[in-house]
């Protein structure tokens, strides 16, 4: 299965505290920390709530 590698690029703050949860079960907590989950539609769904807040690459 394909990886992704998730990065945080965008503030947590001011932003809704449902996307802000969002974030942090992902497992991001600062501007620029990335982590690599594999691909499945689970982790898509998270990515598509948040996608204005962070940058997904193909690993």
């Amino acid at each position: 299965m394909a990886k992704l590698k998730i990065t945080l690029v965008k503030s947590k703050i001011g932003q809704v505290p449902k996307n802000v949860k969002t974030i942090e079960a992902m497992g991001l907590r600062k501007i620029g920390q990335s982590i690599e989950r594999e691909d499945s539609p689970a982790i898509r769904g998270q990515i598509q709530k948040v996608r204005h807040m962070v940058k997904v690459e193909e690993i």
